[in-house]
């Protein structure tokens, strides 16, 4: 078993200052992004969300799911959701490419047809990747210091 990637400190400062279910919700979520596909680059925001995104590549445009945390809960993200087989009608907004799931609890993602989800995200970002990646399994903090 892979040694878990620890969280960087720029967005464990900032995560902190989350409820703890919410912060225990998101470590949950990231470990099981993380046991999907490794090898993601998981890139780190602080805008109107504390948000990480994992990436194919060190690039947002070739991220595959993220999780933005608000004041009180978070999401799981989908960065091309609109182009991705859905035929549960597990994905929730009304954007041109992003959709989500709302998560209050582990078994909102913790269960088969999100995992099927998940891995058909990863499948769909590797395919739409225009060149490969410099970066693998790396955290890379877009988070501006005050």
């Amino acid at each position: 078993m892979n040694k878990m990637r620890t969280i960087h400190p720029d967005f464990q400062a900032l995560l902190d200052l989350k409820p703890e279910e919410v912060i225990n919700l998101f470590t949950d979520l990231r470990s099981y992004i993380l046991e999907l596909y490794p090898e993601a680059n998981e890139l780190i925001y602080h805008t109107h969300a504390l948000t990480t995104v994992f990436s194919i590549s060190e690039k947002l445009s070739d991220a595959f799911v993220m999780l933005p945390i608000y004041t009180n809960h978070l999401n799981l993200g989908f960065n091309k959701g609109t182009l991705l087989d859905d035929p549960e009608n597990l994905l929730a907004g009304t954007g041109k490419l992003i959709r989500h799931i709302p998560v209050k609890k582990p078994k909102d993602y913790r269960n088969k047809k999100v995992k099927s989800l998940i891995k058909e995200a990863i499948n769909f970002a590797i395919q739409d990747m225009d060149k490969p990646s410099k970066s693998i399994g790396k955290t890379i903090s877009k988070i501006k210091k005050k």
